[in-house]
Formats: C-alpha cells, structure tokens, sequence
C-alpha cells in the first residue's frame, strides 16, 4: 500500500492513489473514462458517458431527504502533463508516483494531477459512501478541461439535473471563489519557404533556457515569473542583430495554460563565432538571474554545438517573426479597478513551434471583462498581422459573474464558521473556471468552487497540503446534508 493512502481522510486519499495509477493527460482520457464508469458500476450509482466524453454520475436521496435541493458536485478528469527535463514518465501508459514530503503531497518528477484529482476523489468517495446524508445528487467530472474545457463545452443542456453546482476545482482552502475570469485560445501561423544552410562556412548550435518555475497562467500570472519564450526571444534579437544568427527551429512551452518554464533554438551563424554566442549566452543568463532574483532561482542557459541542418529561415520571416514575438503582450494587462487585488485582464504567451517550413503561436488570453477580453485578442491580432501570419480565434468561454447573495455561498460560509471558527473568504479568481461554461447551459444554477490546498499546480513542483483536505472532506459533508429544502 503507498503511503498516502494512509493519510485521512482515507476514501479520499484512497480514491485520488487509484486515480494517480490511471494515465489521464489531456487528450488521452480513454483509460480514465473506463476506469470512472467501473468505478460507478462498483458503487452502485447510475454512471454513463456523454458524447462529449464527461462522466456523469447519479445518486438517489438518503431515505427523508428527497425534498432537498439537488447538487451537482463538479470536477475534471484530465490533468496537465508537465515533467522534468530528466524524467523518463510517458503520460499516456505511466502511472504518476506520489509521495509524502513533510506536509505536502508531491509526484516524482512530474505533475500530480491533484489539479483536479482531488475534486474527482471527493466526488467518487461520496458515491461510494452509504453513510452519507444528502438530497439528490448528480456529479459531473469533464473531459479535457486543461486544454479547451471541451467536455463542458460540449454537455447538453438536459443532461444535468439539480439546482445547485459546488466546483470542486479550487486550490485555496477557507476561500469561496464566487466568479472567474473568461478566457479564449488565440492561434497565429505562417507558412513559408526555407533556405539552404552554409555548411562550409557556418557552423549549428542548440541554445536551452530552462529551470523556470513555470505555472498556471491564471493562478499565478500575476507573480513576475519567467516566460522562457519571451526571454529567448530578447536573446534571439541580440545574436541576431549582431553575430548574424539564423534561427533553424524554435520550440518553447507545451500547455496554453501553463507558464513556459523552457525554450529551445537551434541556431546557425559562423563558425567563428560560435565561441562569442556562448559568451552572450553567459552575459544573458546572468542579467536573467539579477532581473529575476528573489522569483527564479534555477534559471539555466546553456548553447551546444550540433549537426549542421540544411535548411533554415529566411533573414525576412526571421525577422518578422522575432519582432511579433517580442511586440507580443505578456502577463497581465489589467488589474480589475474594484477588486484592486484580482487581475482582471491577461496573456500567456504559451507555445512557440517553428520548423519545417512553418511557424505556430500559442496565446490563451483570459479577463472578468467580456469587452476587455475583445480588447486583448484585437491587440494580439493586430501584432502578429503585421507579422504576416494568419490568426484565429478558439474555445472563447465567458466570465463567471459573482452573485454575492448566493445561497449555498451563505450555507458554506455558515457551516465554515461553525466548523472550525474561522471566517470564510469570498474570492473571484482570474483562473477560468468550468463553471461559467455549464451556467449558460444551466443558468438556474447556484454555484460556489471551493477546494483544499494546492501550489504550483501545472508544473513538476505541484504539491497538494495534507492537513487542508480532512477540513475540505467535512465541510463538503455537512453541506450535503444540510442544504436546503426545494420549494
């Protein structure tokens, strides 16, 4: 038995180990689908999959309670694959290896998939639980929420039935997110013809950022941490402004929710000039170290010599592609004026691909403003137009507007207090959240996230705190068993 399955509580320690052993990366959910429909045959719940690949559970009223209101508990399946550069983990067939470090639960080596594992753990520990009190219940664990929030974009608007949502999906214990920002996907490419490389006179060579900390665009863009995309590319302008450098490829970031922590060029330029690129390198990575200090401390910037390739970018693509990237807006754009605390508006320059003939941008862009959300894909648009390349637009999701006089806001603040004598705090988050997607298909719907403590979700060094999920288990029974009456 692994260690953490002792942990308390246990159904949800126990629950969230089995699902560490399934692979459920984005993208790849077959394995995880079949084990949560085995799961809900097990426990003697209804349980099917929708068409768009969410799994949906259904669970009678304890005996005196068909009266209750109906809650919907609501978490996602997938989880971001993010590993170290050493780690040999394939997400597809590997199961993830959790451990307990002092206080926290942590993987080796990878992402623990506590973003939202712990919400899906919760959710099958009340499914298979006969003890518990409750009005009828419905619990809804989408498909690829990292990637798109396919699985709640695609649910029908019968499939749910209930009158309130609790998200599950929420990383800070005592506080009650009540609202969320919006988001949408902004893609821009181009294609073009390379050239021949000069193999006699030039010589190749692979530069690497790495050893940022990364994280979730939403949770922690605000935080000044290291974008390896945009600080290659303020290298890149330099070597190639000055030592005649030629990029090859580019290949940076690999989620567009997630800040990227590596980037990697390959580059041509003369080879007597290969010693000099390696002192630039130097001199950068130092500057990066001193306009990073107290944020990154891992930053590594290394340049190897490798194979001579034989095609590489033109000088004009080169160049315009470098000034579009650089022009790119970054981080936050907008702090939200009656919420001084809260960023309103952002981008995450998530994923450069340039090779074989073709360049690909990656950009999520979020905000709690409709108007400004338009507004920061237009100045978007507008960079990478003059670029030449081709944009496109994908997977828009609205803001979660905050009801402050929700009821089961109130029920939870209530039962918080009485709990464990503490004040409950209200949030809004600029992370997007599922639950303004399911709102426009269920508009009825009274709805509260809350969840136990997480960090750096997204990145190698997400860790999950242990004394915060027996609190978030107690509170998430007493709430089902005192909701209210339906009228």
């Amino acid at each position: 038995m692994n260690e953490i399955q002792n942990l308390n509580p246990q159904c949800i320690w126990k629950n969230f180990y089995a699902l560490t052993q399934v692979p459920r990366p984005s993208g790849h959910l077959e394995k995880i689908q079949q084990f949560l429909l085995d799961f809900g045959q097990k426990a003697g719940v209804e349980v099917f999959k929708d068409e768009a690949g969410n799994i949906v559970f259904r669970k009678p009223a304890s005996p005196g309670m068909e009266n209750r209101k109906g809650i919907i508990l609501q978490a996602h399946m997938d989880m971001v694959p993010q590993k170290t550069p050493e780690s040999t983990h394939n997400f597809e067939t590997d199961p993830i290896e959790p451990w307990i470090d002092g206080e926290w639960v942590k993987a080796k080596g990878t992402t623990l998939g506590a973003d939202n594992g712990l919400g899906v753990a919760a959710i099958m520990s009340v499914m298979e639980d006969k003890t518990l009190k409750h009005g009828p219940l419905n619990a809804l664990i989408t498909a690829d929420e990292e990637t798109g929030m396919f699985g709640a974009n695609g649910l029908d608007d019968e499939t749910l039935q209930g009158d309130i949502l609790l998200n599950l999906d929420s990383e800070h214990w005592g506080k009650f997110v009540i609202g969320s920002a919006g988001g949408i996907d902004v893609t821009a490419t181009l294609e073009f013809k390379d050239e021949e490389t000069n193999p006699e006179e030039d010589a190749a060579v692979k530069v690497t950022l790495k050893g940022l900390r990364g994280g979730h665009s939403g949770l922690e863009i605000h935080e000044g941490r290291g974008n390896a995309n945009k600080m290659m590319a303020r290298f890149l302008r330099d070597v190639v402004e000055i030592d005649y450098a030629r990029i090859v490829s580019w290949h940076g970031g690999n989620m567009r929710n997630a800040i990227p922590f590596k980037s990697e060029v390959v580059l041509t330029l003369p080879k007597r000039l290969v010693d000099a690129i390696k002192q630039v390198a130097d001199d950068w990575r130092a500057d990066f170290i001193d306009e990073y200090k107290g944020i990154e401390s891992g930053i590594e910037f290394t340049i190897e010599e490798v194979e001579m390739p034989k095609r590489q970018l033109p000088v004009e693509i080169q160049d315009n592609l470098l000034s579009a990237i650089l022009a790119c807006h970054d981080g936050v754009l907008r702090m939200i004026p009656s919420y001084p605390s809260v960023v309103e508006t952002s981008s995450n320059l998530a994923i450069i691909d340039i090779e074989g003939e073709k360049a690909v941008i990656k950009i999520l862009a979020r905000s709690s403003r409709e108007d400004m959300k338009m507004c920061i894909v237009d100045m978007l648009e507008a960079c990478f137009n003059m670029a030449g390349m081709k944009v496109e637009k994908s997977g828009s999701y609205g803001g979660w507007d905050p009801n402050p006089d929700s009821e089961i806001l109130h029920l939870l603040l209530k039962e918080y207090k009485e709990l464990f004598g503490k004040e409950g705090i209200i949030q809004v988050d600029h992370a997007g959240l599922e639950c303004s997607v399911i709102l426009g298909k269920y508009p009825w719907l009274d709805v509260v996230s809350f969840g136990p403590t997480m960090k750096s979700p997204h990145t190698t060094t997400e860790r999950a705190l242990i004394k915060t999920v027996e609190p978030f288990w107690q509170l998430l029974k007493k709430t089902l068993e005192d909701v209210p009456v339906k009228e």
